[in-house]
């Protein structure tokens, strides 16, 4: 393996369920088109081809109105218009993002698959409404549903010049988990967006020690891995001042 350019960190985020609040986006927007998607508890545990269309009880009417290309337009156009003006980050990621983006020993990804028109544009202003500039991350990716994650990771890691050591995949999917172990990064796995810990854990295979129960916990052992806890910042690798971000790619 080639040497690291630096003893930077770097840690690079999903967007949807991990970072935002995706299932209030999801169940609002399919409510102002007659639809429900069931509770945060039912939505968890179902197979993912199927969590978007209800259970038992929300099938039958999701479907026949999901059907023909104008419904799910109309649908998707709902989903963007909410994520761009009404959709909310979980609590304390405002306040996770900005300490990362002040700390000068850590780089920031975001690698998504956002499915909103303009995905990218959807991101941006829903991050600047919570005073969010994206433009301050170090690495941005909108990927189709099928395209592996674990590339983007790899690509970011290696052009950043970072320690697969100091790099971290934070994800609310059992894909997520699959992605950073494969491009050989420490996974954060959260049980709080699409899947739930005893799903996560039981079902699909995830360690318990990956996964985090809550938006404060999952903070709390971020910050504590990048020596950020509060007490805790003379414990940073010493690196240059703030000026390392540059343009995403």
């Amino acid at each position: 393996m080639t040497k690291p350019a630096n003893r930077q960190q770097l840690v690079i985020f999903d967007a949807d369920g991990t970072l935002i609040d995706a299932f209030h986006a999801v169940e609002q927007s399919f409510l102002r088109h007659g639809m429900a998607i069931g509770d945060l508890e039912r939505f968890q545990k179902r197979r993912k081809l199927f969590k978007y269309l209800g259970g038992l009880r929300e099938f039958p009417n999701n479907l026949r109105r999901q059907f023909g290309r104008q419904s799910r337009k109309r649908l998707l156009t709902t989903l963007t218009e909410f994520y761009r003006e009404e959709a909310r980050l979980y609590p304390g990621m405002v306040n996770l993002l900005q300490t990362l983006i002040a700390a000068p020993h850590v780089r920031i990804g975001l690698v998504t698959r956002n499915v909103t028109i303009e995905p990218e544009q959807s991101l941006r202003s829903l991050f600047r409404r919570h005073d969010i500039d994206i433009d301050a991350f170090d690495h941005i990716a909108c990927l189709p549903l099928r395209e592996n994650k674990a590339d983007q990771f790899s690509m970011a890691r290696k052009r950043l010049g970072v320690n697969p050591a100091c790099c971290y995949a934070c994800g609310d999917e059992y894909g997520d988990y699959l992605a950073a172990i494969s491009a050989a990064m420490y996974p954060f796995i959260v049980a709080y967006g699409a899947e739930d810990r005893l799903r996560l854990r039981r079902s699909l295979g995830v360690p318990e020690g990956f996964i985090h129960a809550s938006p404060a916990e999952f903070i709390d052992n971020l910050l504590h891995a990048l020596g950020l806890e509060k007490g805790a910042s003379e414990n940073a690798p010493s690196t240059a001042p703030a000026a390392h971000r540059t343009a995403p790619n």
